[in-house]
């Protein structure tokens, strides 16, 4: 693959999660994001992007939201359950996307917010379309996600590189 073509990247929040007496890391989903995440994998399918890799994070709430998700996926990409993910800040998250060996074109991060939200908006120079306005409007809800392209190595993935091409959240 030439770095001529664009990467994509998709960042994608868990969806809605309930609150048991439970540790955080071990959240359910509630069952209005089990919902939530068969549509999100509905509409991530509806990008028409084959996804090389994905990056889970390891707590309840993401690994439930990505299996849901990725049943209404045409071909399961390779996935990577990832605990650096898990509260991990827009810095932390650029740095394990460095990692990302060069043969993947299209990668899907799940993971929670502020840290997904926080990403795409360090990552976005530029936006397409109302998908910064939608995006800025709404925030990043549950089971929300943003698509965004760059030209480069992932090793060169750094705030500014990237532009906003799609934003999708469920209605409230």
């Amino acid at each position: 693959m030439s770095v001529a073509e664009p990467r994509r990247i998709v960042l994608f929040r868990h969806a809605k999660a309930d609150w048991p007496q439970v540790a955080d890391h071990e959240r359910p989903l509630a069952d209005r994001g089990r919902m939530d995440a068969a549509e999100a994998g509905r509409r991530l399918t509806d990008t028409g992007i084959a996804f090389d890799l994905a990056l889970c994070s390891t707590a309840v709430r993401t690994r439930e939201t990505w299996k849901l998700a990725v049943q209404e996926f045409p071909q399961r990409p390779k996935t990577v359950y990832e605990e650096r993910v898990y509260e991990a800040s827009p810095g932390e998250l650029i740095a394990l996307l460095n990692e990302t060996p060069d043969d993947a074109q299209n990668v899907l991060m799940i993971g929670h917010n502020p840290g997904i939200q926080g990403l795409a908006d360090v990552l976005a120079g530029s936006g397409e379309d109302d998908a910064r306005e939608r995006m800025t409007r709404r925030g990043f809800p549950a089971a929300a996600f943003a698509v965004l392209s760059f030209g480069s190595t992932w090793k060169s993935l750094e705030p500014g590189v990237a532009t906003l091409r799609d934003y999708w959240a469920p209605a409230e």
